[in-house]
């Protein structure tokens, strides 16, 4: 398994993109941000990219 200390925390997620805790948790229940919960909702940089590249409307 990669080493836990890359996962970003749900607060990290929130805190770079300026949004809520809340909405990052909703985006990773409506599976659009791949997390892993590991005591709390973990995400793989790696992911998070991948979301922000699904989001971006450039072809």
């Amino acid at each position: 398994m990669d080493d836990i200390k890359k996962y970003l925390t749900v607060r990290d997620v929130a805190k770079r993109f300026g949004l809520t805790e809340e909405w990052i948790r909703d985006l990773i229940a409506k599976k659009e941000i791949k997390a892993v919960k590991i005591g709390q909702w973990r995400i793989k940089p790696a992911d998070l990219e991948a979301f922000i590249k699904s989001r971006q409307n450039v072809k």
